[in-house]
């Protein structure tokens, strides 16, 4: 079996953000003890730096939020040597204070999916059940990096903030908006549980980059969201993404002490 090619960092795409690299990279393909992931990892370079991308949807925008094989995808940017991972994805606002085109360095989510595989932690891989703390799930050296080149390069964005993820596909209900926003959740979105937290299971810092393409479910005086609108926001947005990209993967430390992947020792044996 020819050797996998190695990479530091691993980047999610999410709705609209399908490829990464415009020079050389290197196509991928692996088929995990999870299953398949969603598409083929692409790794290439970035600053310097050796990163792995993987269109979380798949390039054609295959999988729903609740179709993704998130335990395939993370375990393959595990098998690639990835240590610290960047994960963008589009999110609706909960709040009149965060626009559209905004960005949101989220530090919490809350969940609300229901039936994901959301634990490597099985009895097949026999290391007994695990209990891992899940009160900072976000690593704060990767927030700090990400917040510091949003402003250096201008583009508008919210220190912290906490994501809940809906199961998807559907948008919320008023109703379900509003009880969010009442609750004081910052935005919402479909993907962020649970890759965020079976990226910490592997041992693994996370980073997530909040896009926000619309205010959700009519907040206050705007209509309700379209995926039409959605995709066109984020579009438009794209190029301050890829920015973002370039300037913080360089910027990121080789090594990282945050106290944010407990589970690194025990997926060193695997």
């Amino acid at each position: 079996m020819a050797e996998l090619p190695q990479a530091e960092i691993g980047i999610f795409g999410g709705s609209g953000f399908y490829s990464l690299f415009e020079g050389d990279y290197e196509e991928v393909s692996l088929d995990t003890r999870w299953g398949q992931p969603s598409d083929v990892y692409t790794v290439g370079t970035i600053g310097g730096r050796k990163v792995a991308f993987l269109p979380r949807h798949g390039h054609k925008h295959t999988f729903a939020p609740g179709e993704v094989n998130y335990r395939a995808n993370l375990w393959g940017m595990h098998e690639l040597g990835v240590k610290q991972v960047i994960g963008p994805c589009s999110v609706g606002s909960l709040s009149l204070d965060i626009h559209p085109g905004d960005f949101v360095i989220c530090d919490q989510f809350v969940d609300r999916t229901k039936g994901r595989a959301d634990t490597f932690f099985t009895h097949d891989l026999g290391l007994g059940v695990q209990h891992l703390s899940a009160a900072h799930p976000y690593c704060e050296t990767m927030r700090k990096v990400a917040v510091e080149k949003c402003r250096e390069l201008g583009i508008p964005v919210h220190d912290g903030g906490t994501v809940v993820t809906i199961q998807g596909p559907r948008f919320s209900t008023t109703a379900e908006s509003e009880w969010f926003q009442k609750m004081g959740w910052s935005v919402v979105n479909m993907t962020q549980y649970p890759e965020a937290w079976l990226a910490r299971e592997l041992g693994m810092h996370y980073v997530n980059v909040s896009l926000v393409t619309d205010y959700d479910s009519g907040l206050g005086k705007y209509a309700a969201v379209t995926n039409d609108d959605v995709l066109r926001v984020f579009n438009e947005n794209l190029h301050l993404l890829r920015k973002l990209i370039e300037a913080m993967v360089p910027a990121l430390p080789a090594t990282i002490d945050d106290d944010c992947t407990g589970s690194a020792t025990l997926f060193g044996r695997l």
